[in-house]
């Protein structure tokens, strides 16, 4: 196991960052990119070749989680979830209406939210609105988050039978303080049942979530959660450290900060988990997810072909990504693009005939050259500077080449990462710590500003 590092070095490292789902970070893109300027990227992408990428935003749940940073509607209204449905399907034909020469898609995934706020009725029709104007490829990875709590097995049935093959369900603790403390009241009981009932209905992939760093978390708390998300057994984990943002997420001030893990607790939660996953026949993948040795992911990592984005790592990435529903982001034709974040904003433009289209950014080569080293960084521990030129030509190298100049000895001397000339490889410590590592590549953060808001790095 990784030894805990010394406290000056947790305090050193432990410092606003990004995570690299997108590059450049949501910060960075403005609402000077408009609704015309996705549609061109839209034709952009039409010219390409190969299948899609497909996410839809459901944003409703039956109460508001006290940790949460996701964009949700807290509701127990079910029928919202039908004049929601109703806007999704105009968008949908909006969009599609722009890609007429493709409409193969590979991976759909469904996020929020509770995607099974909705009952088994909207749940199909939710699936056919995307039928109706796209094609799944016979390999297409159709994956659902879930909240256990509420979910049940007749729609994990009707989920199967619309082609779903992964489920990722949160759990975050099984503790009861640590539940009753962020509002997540969750038995180990019914999540069992429900992996139980995924499994029985042919899901090929089950993800668990657990988030470290909540209110009273222990380690003895926390390595009994860990013992009972082992007796699961599950494919895949997700292990986030909480994000503690109250300026953008108000109702995280209902917390009690005093309880909240100081940084070298939670790197100590973090390393128990290590331990216990490892030890458990699990891989530490990137940054917070494991997986079985047999896993796709753990496969992937193996190979070199290891991917990130919005919705965490894959091992299919299509180059673009379309995304529906409030506040959803799409990654298509080299640009990002954000919809509203309000309902009522992204309702009015779609029933107005406008793509709902609030923000994004146009990406440069220099972006798409980061975008690439940093996803090397963060998936497969190692960037290969001989890989950069080949790809993105001399010029590309010596830029990076330039930011190792700028901070890669004192990674070395920290024992975060080694480098010897052409390939820098991440260490077990630097693994810890990899958004620090990837930092280096980022552009935007050296330009002075004070407007970037991100989660600590530790």
């Amino acid at each position: 196991m990784t030894q805990i590092p010394p406290a000056e070095l947790i305090h050193k490292y432990d410092r606003p960052g990004p995570r690299y789902t997108s590059y450049p970070t949501a910060p960075e893109w403005t609402d000077a990119f408009t609704p015309a300027q996705y549609e061109q990227h839209l034709a952009r992408a039409d010219r390409s070749t190969g299948p899609l990428s497909v996410y839809v935003h459901l944003p409703f749940c039956r109460e508001m989680c006290r940790f949460c940073g996701c964009n949700v509607i807290a509701t127990h209204d079910r029928s919202r979830a039908d004049q929601y449905l109703d806007v999704l399907e105009k968008e949908v034909a909006l969009v599609a209406s722009r890609l007429k020469d493709r409409r193969a898609v590979s991976q759909l995934h469904w996020g929020g939210g509770t995607p099974t706020f909705l009952d088994e009725k909207q749940l199909v029709r939710c699936h056919d609105i995307i039928a109706r104007h796209f094609s799944f490829t016979d390999d297409a990875e159709k994956a659902i988050e879930i909240d256990p709590a509420i979910t049940r097995r007749s729609q994990i049935e009707v989920l199967a039978r619309l082609g779903f093959n992964r489920i990722s369900m949160g759990v975050q603790d099984f503790d009861a303080r640590v539940q009753e403390t962020v509002g997540r009241i969750q038995g180990e009981k019914e999540t069992g049942e429900l992996v139980q009932a995924a499994r029985d209905n042919g899901f090929k992939g089950v993800n668990l979530d657990l988030i470290y760093g909540l209110p009273y978390q222990t380690p003895e708390t926390w390595e009994r959660t860990l013992d009972r998300i082992l007796a699961m057994h599950p494919d895949r984990m997700a292990v986030f450290g909480f994000a503690y943002v109250p300026a953008f997420k108000p109702h995280q001030r209902l917390l009690p900060q005093e309880a909240l893990p100081k940084p070298e607790q939670r790197v100590e939660l973090f390393l128990a988990t290590v331990e216990a996953f490892t030890k458990g026949g699990y891989r530490l993948i990137g940054l917070d997810h494991f997986a079985l040795e047999s896993d796709e992911l753990s496969i992937a990592q193996t190979g070199g072909y290891l991917y990130r984005n919005f919705q965490g790592y894959t091992v299919r990435p299509a180059d673009d990504t379309v995304a529906f529903g409030m506040t959803s982001i799409s990654d298509i034709g080299g640009a990002y693009a954000q919809n509203a974040h309000k309902l009522k904003d992204w309702e009015d433009k779609v029933n107005a005939g406008v793509i709902p289209v609030e923000r994004g950014a146009s990406m440069s080569q220099d972006d798409v050259m980061r975008r690439f080293a940093i996803n090397r960084v963060m998936c497969l521990l190692r960037l290969d500077l001989r890989e950069i030129a080949e790809k993105f030509g001399p010029e590309a190298r010596s830029a990076l080449e330039a930011d190792l100049r700028g901070g890669v000895k004192e990674l070395q001397d920290d024992g975060l990462v080694t480098f010897d000339g052409d390939v820098l490889k991440v260490l077990p410590l630097g693994q810890l710590l990899v958004r620090n590592v990837a930092m280096l590549f980022d552009a935007y953060l050296k330009k002075a500003s004070g407007k970037k808001q991100f989660s600590r790095t530790v």
